[in-house]
């Protein structure tokens, strides 16, 4: 396949870097200012899946220059990235063009729906973990689960959403088919929700969220403000009930990570701008729509939001 990775951060240096290596052409498309990351366009992957080394065909801030027809794009850019970079790659997008939606948060796949049409877009949880170790080498620390792919809406025939996921699995990159790849989405939006912004503002790992009654109290209001905005916006849910989805939360979701600190802890540690809007801040957004209030959500958007603008 004609493969164009959108972003050669931490999550696009890996799918790139395993995708080439298993015989695709693969290029990266990135910001100017990141030129400089790339010499003779070669990315390195280490970490529990070993140690692997690709020169891709091309790494370009300028999309136009791929001549090659593009079979897949998979969008790995920060959330706040995701219009600028979807309109970017219009040149290379044609009528039988696959757009992956392989980040964090809501409303990234329904942008690229909003500009390319339904059938044209998959939406994938990547849950593997990943960090830039180097300009151009990320180290894979921990795979939770398998990277899920899907089709919300249902347009796009099965065999070639399958096609897609094996094309990944067999790269190394455990991957699966989930129809139900959008409730799926939605359970990590209720884990990163209630943990990553109290994680970045207290500077403390889940495992003392957790045990601290006061940041548990915060927690669970948080997830059940989700589940009521969720309910008004007929969003489904892969859980009856706030509850059952806090007892999978602090069973079974915490203990194996309770040592871990939240990539928004580390965003604004180097000055970075968060996802804080495609997570708490799309909270608020879905339940203004519905014309209800997310009280906890909004103020704990507000406080990231501060520590941005200090940190920037």
């Amino acid at each position: 396949m004609n493969i164009a990775v959108v972003g050669l951060g931490a999550l696009g240096i890996a799918f790139a870097t395993f995708l080439k290596k298993a015989g695709h052409r693969v290029y990266g498309i990135i910001k100017p200012e990141h030129e400089s990351r790339f010499i003779n366009r070669v990315v390195y992957v280490s970490g529990i899946w070993g140690k692997h080394r690709a020169q891709l065909d091309d790494i370009t801030p300028i999309p136009e220059k791929i001549s090659d027809s593009i079979d897949l794009v998979i969008l790995t850019v920060k959330s706040y990235d995701t219009e600028n970079a979807l309109n970017s790659i219009k040149p290379l997008v044609s009528q039988d063009t696959l757009i992956l939606i392989a980040q964090n948060g809501y409303g990234n796949y329904e942008k690229a729906v909003e500009i390319y049409g339904k059938n044209r877009v998959l939406l994938g949880r990547v849950i593997f973990g990943s960090k830039l170790t180097d300009k151009n080498n990320v180290e894979i620390t921990v795979n939770a689960d398998d990277v899920r792919i899907g089709d919300p809406s249902g347009t796009i025939p099965e065999n070639t959403v399958k096609h897609i996921v094996e094309t990944i699995n067999s790269a190394g990159i455990p991957a699966s088919f989930a129809p139900d790849v959008y409730q799926i989405l939605w359970d990590k939006i209720l884990y990163n929700c209630a943990l990553n912004p109290l994680g970045a503002l207290l500077e403390c790992s889940y495992g003392e969220l957790a045990e601290n009654p006061h940041t548990k109290h915060l927690m669970d209001s948080i997830i059940f403000e989700i589940f009521e905005t969720t309910k008004l916006n007929n969003i489904k849910l892969n859980w009856n009930s706030p509850q059952e989805y806090l007892n999978h939360f602090y069973t079974n979701l915490i203990p194996p990570t309770r040592k871990h600190y939240p990539s928004m802890y580390y965003d604004l540690k180097s000055g970075k701008k968060t996802e804080i809007d495609a997570l708490n801040g799309a909270v608020v957004k879905i339940a203004e729509k519905a014309g209800t209030a997310v009280p906890v959500n909004k103020t704990i958007t507000s406080l990231i939001k501060f520590k941005e603008l200090k940190s920037l």
